[in-house]
């Protein structure tokens, strides 16, 4: 099996795409404008205490102040707090961590106004970012994400991961640990640490404590208040972080910057798995290229066929998930109707796997094959279901088949559910029914490139057009292309875009910002 990643880097946001023998199993897009990002440290200053609450209030920059609840600062939050206070009154010589004074623990049955005072500046991590009229919720207990090991600066001890279940291989992994971290941190073994070789964890270690340098370098720097004093990997890498397996074949980044990121961490992670990432310099975008945009319109439907005509109808409801198989307009198997059930059955089994990955569908799902008789059949699909699981990353269960031939599955949620809405607004008519003459589309665009080369100036620009449209645009010797170049200059470049409507189009500058050509009637 080949798998392979496909970086989209848009303006707005971030998407990465996993392929399996090229289909798309897994999809996940984050904003690129998105602030305060969980795992973000700041300097922060405390703006209100709440002793109702056991909580106060603290400013991080947000327009609302953040949530910071007195359970959140950490048992080590003296040690810290000491430490902070040192750092901040010395601007010339930084105290190494390794020297500090560990102060006993915080009472787990104080108050924040014994604690805390308003006016008082305090380190906070990022642990669930702003919700509509919320601000961030924080902690104090800091802590440095790696790929095998987290850091947690004033915890003297190791923990290890209960997914490694070789007691034999923990003992290894927490002797390893405790030899080479220095004093004053903690460190949390991943469950991906497990085999790892000692120098692959100590180059990761070194990594992390170069951050918690950088962070409190910054904060015996600060001249004001907040600052920013650490800030999570970028959101290309972050998204990777969690999927990257060794095995990738090929990884495709369609920006340069971005690209440079992921090489520098897949060079830091695995050396030798440096020359999979590959940047793309492909006319057509990216997801179209490798097929993705197809796969994304036709896999996120309420209908979903699959192979010989059958199909999956998936509905959401509060409670649960609902999937319905179905063996469509398939013919008969010449075996009869119980090997045509099962045939189907194992399709479904195989589509639906992937399904759950693609939507990340959590909580109960509740599947309705087609009815068998034999139990060896039943027992067949279950097996099959069973293991195609096993790549799924998030927890679940699996029972077999009941009485009525429904199938029960629970699903860990990994991250927000995936919505990806197939339907398109006629972007001719925007709803009102009735659109310009098809025959007059290209007359519009030669318009809109005429204002835009002859009024604007812009010499430059790519027009991003339905591929049907750009066939057109492109055939004969002396296309309609041709004759724009000729007539317009040979910056135009007419670029085919499945993610489109069929009478959608785009224009871009050279930088890839989107050149906003509508006019006033088609927005009414």
């Amino acid at each position: 099996m080949t798998s392979e990643l496909v970086v989209d880097v848009q303006p707005k946001e971030v998407s990465i795409a996993l392929l399996e023998d090229k289909s798309l199993v897994e999809l996940q897009s984050e904003g690129r404008n998105i602030s305060f990002s969980v795992g973000n440290m700041y300097l922060g200053r405390v703006k209100k205490l709440m002793p109702g609450l056991n909580a106060c209030f603290v400013d991080v920059g947000y327009e609302k102040d953040a949530f910071l609840h007195y359970l959140d600062l950490g048992p080590q939050f003296n040690s810290l707090e000491k430490y902070v206070k040192q750092t901040l009154s010395d601007k010339k010589k930084l105290n190494p961590i390794t020297k500090a004074t560990i102060l006993p623990d915080l009472e787990k049955d104080g108050t924040v106004s014994n604690t805390l005072k308003v006016g008082q500046e305090v380190v906070v991590q990022i642990v669930k970012e702003p919700i509509s009229t919320k601000g961030p919720r924080l902690t104090s207990e800091l802590s440095f994400a790696g790929r095998y090991l987290v850091l947690i600066p004033f915890n003297d001890k190791v923990s290890v991961s209960q997914k490694i279940k070789s007691s034999e291989e923990r003992a290894r992994l927490k002797q390893l640990l405790m030899s080479i971290k220095p004093k004053n941190f903690g460190v949390i073994v991943r469950t991906v640490a497990e085999g790892k070789r000692v120098a692959e964890l100590d180059g990761e270690l070194k990594v992390l404590l170069k951050h918690w340098e950088e962070a409190i370098t910054k904060v015996q720097k600060a001249t004001k208040y907040p600052t920013l004093i650490y800030e999570e990997t970028s959101r290309a890498v972050g998204l990777l972080r969690d999927l990257f397996n060794p095995s990738f074949e090929n990884i495709y980044v369609n920006n340069e910057a971005v690209f440079n990121e992921i090489k520098d961490y897949v060079t830091l992670i695995a050396p030798e798995r440096a020359g999979i990432v590959k940047l793309y310099k492909g006319q057509l975008p990216i997801y179209d290229n490798f097929g993705i945009t197809k796969q994304i319109k036709s896999s996120f439907g309420k209908t979903v066929s699959y192979k010989s005509g059958a199909y999956l109808i998936i509905e959401h409801t509060e409670a649960l998930h609902v999937v319905d198989v179905n063996s469509g307009n398939r013919t008969k198997n010449a075996n009869g109707q119980e090997a045509n059930a099962l045939e189907v059955n194992l399709g479904a089994a195989d589509e639906l796997a992937r399904q759950l990955r693609l939507r990340d569908m959590g909580g109960i799902i509740v599947v309705d094959f087609i009815d068998m008789n034999e139990a060896e059949n039943r027992q067949k699909l279950y097996e099959r279901m069973c293991a195609n699981m096993q790549k799924d990353r998030a927890r679940h269960n699996i029972l077999p088949l009941s009485k009525f031939g429904l199938m029960q599955i629970t699903r860990q949620r990994v991250r927000p559910a995936m919505d990806v809405n197939t339907t398109e607004t006629c972007p001719t008519c925007f709803g009102k029914g009735t659109i310009k003459s098809s025959i007059l589309f290209t007359d519009t665009l030669e318009s809109k490139i005429d204002y835009l080369v002859n009024k604007l100036k812009i010499k430059k620009f790519s027009l991003h057009i339905h591929p049907y449209i750009a066939a057109y645009i492109n055939q004969g010797v002396l296309s309609l292309k041709r004759k724009w170049q000729m007539k317009y200059g040979f910056g135009i470049k007419i670029i085919p875009s499945q993610k489109l409507a069929f009478l959608e189009y785009i224009f871009y500058d050279p930088q890839g910002e989107e050149i906003d050509m509508k006019e006033e009637i088609e927005i009414k």
